[in-house]
């Protein structure tokens, strides 16, 4: 079975919030990184964004999120000094998990389905193993998702493919919860959803007027507003918009 990973850098918007105007908060976060934690049996993790994106020379990791158990010394600044150029030039090229050994090399067994799915970095550098899973959404909302063990990491093709469409969705939530926070302050109201909601289902101001009792003229005013309050320049650009931050589905 082959490796597509690319099917991580779509992650669709519409994952985010499925069937609910519920937003995602940073509380919400973190208990997805534990569960993610506990199915690779790792110590700890690190959420690491990049920043400086447009500009070659200001790119960097900064750390979103962190759980660093106390059997990981230095926490995740330890892998940002021995491996940050490393996650850096990878994640602007490729999609596949990187992998790192505090054990000798020879420790991956290479009939395992494991090498298959990975990339792995100069072992031997840090105390402790790990892997990292890249994530590329767009212009925005870049970066890796990154667990650490004490002991080897040797783990099932198939659980790292799933573990990687997770990290997306993590990712995604936390760009929903960043661009949330930099909206005006005036929210959408219920009418301005509604007509979100139905445009985006494919329905013309026409239809939407029918369905909603309302005036042609009304329901692209209402549009209008709900694109100048999501500070998008079409109505396409909204309804997209309005999907990622949670307000229609």
């Amino acid at each position: 079975m082959g490796y597509t990973p690319g099917a991580v850098e779509s992650v669709r918007s519409d994952q985010l919030a499925p069937g609910s105007r519920h937003a995602i908060s940073r509380s919400d976060i973190f208990p997805k990184l534990v569960s993610l934690q506990r199915s690779l049996h790792a110590k700890g993790f690190t959420v690491l964004k990049l920043v400086g994106g447009s500009v070659p020379s200001k790119r960097r990791l900064e750390r979103e999120y962190e759980s660093w158990g106390a059997a990981l010394p230095a926490g995740s600044d330890s892998l940002i000094a021995a491996y940050g150029e490393a996650l850096l030039a990878h994640l602007e090229t490729s999609l596949l998990p990187l992998t790192w050994s505090a054990e000798d090399p020879a420790s991956f067994a290479e009939a395992s389905d494991f090498t298959a799915f990975v990339r792995q970095l100069k072992p031997r550098i840090l105390p402790y193993s790990g892997i990292a899973f890249p994530v590329r959404l767009g212009a925005v909302g870049n970066g890796l998702v990154v667990f650490a063990t004490t002991g080897g990491v040797d783990i099932p093709g198939e659980v790292i493919i799933e573990a990687h469409g997770r990290c997306g969705r993590i990712m995604m939530d936390i760009l929903s919860i960043e661009e949330r926070r930099a909206m005006p302050a005036e929210a959408l109201s219920d009418r301005e959803i509604a007509c979100l909601q139905l445009a985006g289902d494919g329905r013309i101001s026409e239809e939407i007027a029918e369905r909603l009792g309302l005036s042609v003229h009304t329901v692209n005013a209402y549009l209008g507003s709900a694109t100048i309050k999501l500070d998008s320049v079409n109505r396409i650009q909204a309804i997209a918009k309005a999907i990622r931050l949670g307000y229609i589905t």
